[in-house]
């Protein structure tokens, strides 16, 4: 099941490349503006020292032809040439009075800008502070020429030029953002790739390998999967094969002790028997009390040598290569009926034919079987168990087929240590040196699943062999 968390990279890497642009473009903003004021108040400091040339000019003119009755200050021809929208030129005396000003008028068709950004502007550039320069005649000054502009022309004039930054931005950034993202999604396509060898990696598919990228990190990441690829291909392939050494050692193990019990338990348990009968057949004319005890001896040796039979069944199943799969099965099935005296109640279908399977395959099957039957009748308490066997064909042509095994009861939850411990580990153990797949569910109330997958291919009894021996 797919579980993916957190943002898309490129999503993320959009976003920040948008932040940064955002980032860009008001600082780019900002430095339009402080050059703007930088150019407003150059071009202030001009007019006022052309207006301040003028006057002196005017003043000189003046004194020169002795007139006093001349008009001063005369900034008409100054304000004709300079005069601009928002822009104040006056004279101011000694005395702080103001004797001459003009003004230029405001556009009424430009829009006010918002209150915040006033206030702003306001606050960073002052725009309506004064330029002055002294009016000189004869060493001394006589007053001076002051020029400024209205704070509100000036704001609406920055606003203006930020608005159309701002429009610049708002067609800029989502064609760069939308160039950014189809770059970003041509160069990590090759991560699908990467995601889709994983997750094959993680389904069991160890033949899976990453072809090479453009980029250098994306290549030296296929690189270093496709190795570790190789080595844990070759890590199962060795697990696999000890395994399959480790059952048959454990086999051999089995049938070494069902022999041993077999020889001297069981003769001995047959020599008990055997003197029970012959103490009854003494006691029935020498002591018949004692008719009873023997009695008893005798059915205590029967009951051993009942239990010495399972026990010698489940460590020496019958043979497998000579019985075949199904048939041993079928063998098992009916030995749990007659112990079980009804309870629990085994089944048992069986579809296909199982007779060129390899003898590897069937013996691990069989155990496969065995364990889970085990725990089903003395640990769950089942009172039905199903057990379906069916040979399913994935390749024709090929000759590759596969061996489905499912095993459903009503039981409980069973053996704690047949999930957690060595019952459920030795048969995943045994699926795997198999090749195949094992999935086991237990509920608390609608008894457990077991289901096993074993592909078997037409050559694959030969490799079975080898690896076994």
């Amino acid at each position: 099941m797919r579980n993916w968390s957190g943002s898309d990279l490129k999503q993320r890497l959009t976003l920040r490349v948008a932040a940064v642009s955002m980032l860009c473009f008001a600082a780019i903003s900002g430095y339009f503006l402080i050059e703007a004021d930088r150019s407003v108040r150059a071009r202030i400091a001009a007019v006022a020292d052309v207006a301040a040339r003028t006057l002196e000019l005017r003043q000189s003119k003046i004194q020169w032809l002795n007139n006093p009755r001349s008009d001063f200050p005369d900034l008409d021809s100054v304000a004709a040439s300079v005069m601009a929208p928002g822009l104040c030129l006056a004279f101011r005396s000694n005395s702080g009075e103001i004797s001459q000003r003009f003004c230029g008028g405001t556009q009424a068709d430009t829009a006010a800008p918002p209150q915040a950004f006033a206030t702003l502007y306001r606050r960073l550039f002052d725009p309506g502070r004064e330029t002055v320069r002294p009016v000189i005649a004869r060493g001394q000054a006589i007053g001076e020429a002051v020029v400024w502009v209205d704070p509100a022309v000036l704001t609406t004039e920055a606003w203006h030029d930020a608005g159309r930054l701002m429009a610049v931005l708002m067609i800029a950034l989502p064609l760069l953002c939308a160039l950014v993202y189809a770059a970003l999604s041509r160069a990590l396509r090759p991560t699908r790739l990467i995601r889709d060898g994983l997750e094959r990696i993680a389904a069991g598919d160890l033949a899976a390998r990453l072809p090479p990228f453009d980029l250098a990190e994306l290549s030296a990441i296929g690189d270093v999967f496709n190795h570790l690829a190789e080595r844990l291909a070759t890590a199962l392939s060795d697990r696999n094969a000890l395994t399959q050494k480790l059952i048959v050692v454990q086999d051999e193990e089995r049938r070494h002790l069902a022999r041993e019990l077999h020889d001297e338990f069981g003769q001995s348990l047959a020599a008990i028997r055997a003197l029970a009968a012959s103490a009854r057949l003494t006691a029935v004319q020498d002591c018949p009390p004692l008719l009873a005890e023997c009695d008893g001896i005798a059915r205590t040796a029967t009951d051993m040598m009942e239990t010495l039979r399972g026990a010698l069944f489940r460590l020496r199943p019958p043979d497998v290569d000579e019985l075949g799969l199904a048939a041993s099965l079928e063998g098992l099935i009916a030995g749990w009926n007659g112990r079980s005296r009804g309870q629990p109640r085994f089944e048992i279908a069986i579809a296909g034919s199982f007779e060129r399977i390899p003898a590897s395959v069937s013996a691990n099957l069989y155990r496969i079987v065995q364990e889970a039957l085990t725990n089903a009748a003395k640990h769950a308490g089942a009172t039905r168990v199903m057990l379906r066997l069916e040979m399913r064909e994935t390749a024709p042509a090929g000759g590759s087929n596969e061996i489905a095994l499912a095993i459903d009861d009503d039981g409980g939850p069973g053996d704690p240590q047949f999930r957690s411990g060595m019952g459920l580990l030795g048969m995943r153990e045994r699926v795997a040196a198999l090749g195949g797949r094992l999935s086991f569910e237990a509920g608390q109330s609608n008894g457990s699943s077991l289901r096993v997958i074993v592909p078997v291919a037409a050559n694959r009894e030969a490799a079975f062999v080898e690896r076994a021996a």
